[in-house]
């Protein structure tokens, strides 16, 4: 049975980023007509997409229907859930919801891009009920590597969905208390129709590990070292910027921050009450007159980000601290797929320069993953028992693995991705349509597609490199002087390359026609196709060609 994409007689389930993929979640739910978002983040171009640093779901199938939208509910503060907010707000319009911790770390995100008196914000405290007509909410406490990561209820005259966002198991979380397991068997007897989970770690046996051992962990091997420690992580895992504070302190060292998200997220912390037993971190500029052996680093750029602190004191570009012989790097994060050669890269430049890199598969416990395996996906189901699964939050692979584990469960499992509309009630719960979705490129203040014009044209340059030239012609077309050529990434522009280009480019301008050379757009096209086929025999490239002409 096919439904309208609009149906108003209906609960649904709409992905529009983060099912099928990590990252971009972007979900939607709609409920006789009216709609609900929940979280709203971003991805990385990594290998895949070279040309664009930071990824953000296309909202283009919200943003036509933003006037039926209730609001966007923030799960937790991780970029993947939250850093699109400030892109995409404008398309959708609507307040936004979240815990303490959520609220004032987009409040500081919001305000970087003049959004900060423009969207109104709503403070949700953990654990909370709150609604957002005809969707009843409740958050639900969760463990996660992040403070105050929240489950949401959304309750409806259709029945209830759980939607877990990121969660583990922790009994020791160390900030914030447990996952509230009390609740979710409450909800369970309440009864659940769907349950939408995250899958990011189904393909792991057992269960994710405590925070509280990767703390005992950090201890011991920060204390083992001798010269310059520095240490890479996700900057808003708080309890693990806790940890590594005080191994530090414990060892007798001094705590510098590198890195803007990473000053951000501790600066939001403290504001919400966490990290008061950390003393004041000290500025990047002192770290460098301290003694090797009191000094800690904490630095962005486990995922090897082009940009990150980490990434510029491995190339030696960091304008306040360098590492080398006799210096420790602890990286207290796994990698993310798609960033293997970025990590590895940056790992390698700080082995080169003398550096000894400790990784969680050289020391044990040093860390531990922030989502659920499979133990406690198994744990979950016995407590919600959903009639309905909805695996989402990973690469095809995980879903069709946590389907297997939803169904030997006793829930029937729906496999989905993003742009599919999913009727949960009433009837049998399938996909029954298909919604727009895409990416966008955030490039400055600007979104781009990734196919086509301006991103098309600088894949096209990545890969096959830009040939500029100008020359001036008379009226007549005749070539005045000698055309200039420039091909900067193709040929070195202290060789020969580009005057013999310049060369071959006169000739062919010389024995074009009469007719064609008074005419500049044609003359100009002439140019490039001259110019294309000269490289093209050269390096087997066809590069983009611009020509500046000028008629005199």
């Amino acid at each position: 049975m096919t439904i309208s994409p609009d149906a108003n007689n209906d609960l649904a389930f709409i992905p529009l980023g983060g099912t099928g993929e990590i990252g971009m979640n972007f979900n939607i739910y709609r409920c006789d007509g009216a709609l609900l978002a929940v979280d709203c983040g971003l991805g990385f171009g990594g290998s895949e997409n070279p040309e664009v640093d930071v990824l953000v779901p296309d909202p283009a199938w919200i943003a036509e229907r933003a006037k039926k939208l209730v609001g966007l509910v923030i799960t937790h503060a991780h970029e993947d859930h939250i850093g699109a907010v400030a892109h995409l707000w404008p398309s959708l319009k609507c307040p936004v919801y979240g815990t303490p911790f959520v609220i004032t770390v987009l409040r500081r995100k919001l305000g970087e891009v003049g959004l900060g008196q423009d969207v109104p914000l709503h403070v949700i405290k953990p654990g909370a009920a709150f609604s957002l007509a005809p969707f009843e909410c409740q958050f639900l406490r969760v463990t996660h590597s992040i403070p105050e990561a929240q489950a949401l209820v959304i309750r409806t005259h259709h029945g209830t969905v759980l939607h877990t966002g990121d969660w583990k198991l922790d009994p020791f979380p160390l900030l914030g208390p447990p996952t509230d397991e009390a609740a979710f068997a409450a909800l369970g007897e309440e009864g659940v129709l769907a349950m939408v989970c995250d899958s990011t770690n189904v393909l792991v046996d057992g269960r994710a590990g405590s925070e509280a051992t990767v703390r005992e962990a950090l201890t011991r091997v920060i204390a083992e070292q001798k010269g310059r420690v520095a240490i890479t992580l996700f900057a808003t895992n708080v309890a693990r910027v806790e940890s590594v504070a005080l191994a530090a302190q414990a060892a007798g060292r001094k705590v510098a921050l590198f890195g803007r998200s990473l000053r951000n997220a501790v600066n939001a912390a403290r504001e919400c009450g966490y990290l008061t037993r950390v003393p004041d971190f000290i500025a990047e500029e002192e770290a460098s007159y301290l003694p090797d052996s009191e000094l800690l680093l904490i630095c962005t750029g486990s995922q090897g980000e082009e940009r990150s602190a980490m990434a510029k004191i491995a190339a030696d570009e960091h304008p306040h601290i360098s590492l080398g012989e006799g210096d420790t790097v602890i990286f207290s994060a796994r990698m993310i797929p798609g960033n293997e050669r970025a990590v590895l890269r940056m790992q390698g430049e700080l082995a080169r320069a003398g550096a000894k890199v400790i990784t969680p598969d050289d020391v044990a416990g040093i860390h531990v993953s922030g989502h659920p395996a499979k133990d406690e996906l198994r744990r979950l189901y016995a407590l919600v028992k959903p009639k309905v699964a909805v695996p989402t939050h990973g690469e095809w692979r995980h879903l069709s693995e946590h389907a297997a584990l939803a169904e030997e469960a006793g829930a029937d499992a729906l496999l989905v991705e993003d742009g599919d509309i999913i009727r949960l009630a009433p009837g049998r719960a399938d996909v029954v349509g298909s919604a727009v979705v895409g990416r966008l490129a955030v490039d400055g203040n600007r979104l781009l597609p990734m196919e086509g014009g301006v991103l098309g044209a600088r894949k096209r340059m990545l890969y096959n490199g830009v040939v500029v030239a100008s020359f001036a012609v008379d009226r007549a077309g005749k070539v005045l002087g000698q055309p200039q050529v420039a091909a900067p990434g193709l040929f070195d522009p202290a060789g020969e390359e580009p005057e013999q280009l310049g060369e071959e480019l006169a000739r062919v301008m010389r024995d074009l026609p009469n007719a064609l050379k008074r005419e500049d757009d044609s003359l100009r096209e002439a140019a490039r196709a001259a110019l294309r086929k000269a490289v093209g025999r050269r390096l087997k490239k066809r590069p983009n060609v611009e020509v500046h002409l000028m008629r005199v």
